[in-house]
């Protein structure tokens, strides 16, 4: 059994003395006198282990006796979380009383083998017209939402977790990464008063948090998720937010001591990210549908920390602080967003050729914008001046009130199938509501709930 004594603090790092036996990395050990201490394993140099600090550094003295725990990190994981709002040691935080578990299970899990997994090849709805017309989603894909500061990212993941909960059997994993605490709260309001709370766990590592409590709020919801595939239910991971895991991992190596790599981003920045989607993969027994948020600093696509998440993604939905400004919401960027769902086989010819056909009105419809900027739409063509009214209808049309959204806006949410919202958008594109007003397109439903 390992043993050693606290050598120095310093943050969230502390070096320990080894005065007996050996502890690999990422082991766990434990203050010998307050069994409240943990302390994570990260390196060795000779008789001194480096580890990060998972609880209150304020209680670690020099000298103080260290035992190892002989285990990694472990998160309570089964049904009982279900409903609940915990950190990563799994202790409730929504004071609600404690938490009975039978089951634990590593933070620090390995990914199913490639023999386990199994590809889905099947259309996710989400009743959100915009995203099942222009991005749709995969079931057991990986999804993102990447955009600025208050772009609505986090409001289109609450109406997602509302619609698919909804609508399926699904149980929801919502890892609250480095985000503001009121946000935790209101999600945790809305989902109550949406009756689907009974079907979600919410593992929170906020903002006010240490650097190591954030990212293992990630990994911890990760070993949730696992536990459930494992057990045959499909499970939808939801990560707000992904950029915030990364930020979390460059202060982590900055803690350490570690060289940084390109603008100051940790050097195993592109490890990191891959290690956590490796593990968001279906098998055999059940899907995992991971659907995360990307904070974009300064709107900057470019920034590495960015760059690392993008290419793991299935379907990427941009969001547009253009349309923002508009009021169009959802305020998807249809140019930059893209979805592997978009091939005939998936979502079938009728959706994929109008989808087409929608792209290439909408690439003529940008550039006579310019025009009518400067000019006006009354120097258009007759023929301009229709394809400029229709696309403007079908941009209209794909906005939508939502659930989640109810009592700030005054209207109330709308659950809409894809099946209506393609017949709706090829019956704009044809011509037969050319005489209704624009506007009426506005934050409906379907065609139906026009009044003319």
């Amino acid at each position: 059994m390992f043993k050693g004594v606290m050598r120095s603090v310093s943050g969230q790092v502390g070096t320990v003395e080894v005065v007996a036996g050996q502890a690999q990395v990422l082991d766990l050990l434990g203050g010998g006198e307050d069994k409240t201490i943990l302390l994570e394993v990260r390196s060795q140099a000779e008789d001194v282990l480096t580890c990060l600090i998972l609880t209150d550094a304020n209680k670690i003295y020099r000298g103080m006796p260290v035992v190892g725990l002989q285990k990694q990190f472990e998160i309570p994981v089964g049904d009982e979380l279900l409903g609940r709002i915990v950190n990563i040691f799994g202790e409730e935080q929504d004071g609600q009383g404690p938490i009975k578990y039978r089951k634990m299970a590593p933070v620090h899990g390995r990914a199913a083998t490639v023999m386990a997994i199994k590809g889905q090849y099947e259309v996710l709805p989400t009743g959100i017209k915009a995203i099942d017309f222009l991005t749709p989603f995969l079931r057991g894909g990986k999804i993102g939402f990447i955009g600025g500061a208050g772009v609505g990212k986090t409001v289109l993941m609450t109406e997602i977790i509302h619609n698919i909960t909804n609508h399926t059997e699904s149980v929801s994993i919502f890892a609250g990464v480095g985000e503001r605490i009121r946000e935790g709260q209101e999600l945790f309001k809305r989902l109550a008063e949406a009756n689907v709370l009974p079907r979600v766990a919410l593992i929170l590592g906020q903002m006010n948090e240490n650097a190591v409590v954030r990212q293992r709020a990630a990994l911890s919801a990760v070993a949730v998720a696992e536990d459930f595939r494992d057990r045959g239910k499909d499970v939808l991971v939801f990560i707000d937010n992904m950029f915030r895991f990364v930020q979390a991992g460059s202060e982590v190596a900055t803690l350490l001591g570690n060289l940084p790599s390109e603008l100051a981003y940790q050097a195993t920045l592109q490890t990191e990210v891959s290690t956590l989607h490796d593990r968001l993969v279906s098998t055999d027994k059940a899907s995992i549908t991971a659907v995360q948020t990307v904070y974009v600093p300064s709107d900057e696509i470019s920034d590495p920390g960015v760059a690392a998440i993008l290419p793991f993604l299935d379907t990427a939905v941009f969001l547009s602080r253009g349309a923002t400004q508009l009021g169009l919401y959802p305020p998807i960027d249809v140019s930059n967003s893209t979805s592997v769902a978009v091939t005939p086989n998936l979502i079938g010819n009728d959706h994929y050729s109008l989808l087409t056909n929608f792209k290439q009105l909408l690439e003529r419809y940008n550039r006579i914008s310019h025009i009518v900027a400067i000019v006006g739409e009354s120097e258009l063509s007759s023929q301009d001046q229709i394809l400029f009214d229709r696309v403007r209808r079908v941009i209209n049309y794909l906005t939508q009130p939502f659930y989640s959204m109810e009592i700030q806006t005054g209207r109330k949410g709308v659950y809409v199938p894809r099946e209506t919202t393609i017949a709706d958008i090829k019956t704009i594109l044809s011509g037969k509501v050319d005489s209704v007003p624009v506007e009426k397109f506005l934050y409906i439903g379907s065609l139906a709930d026009i009044k003319r």
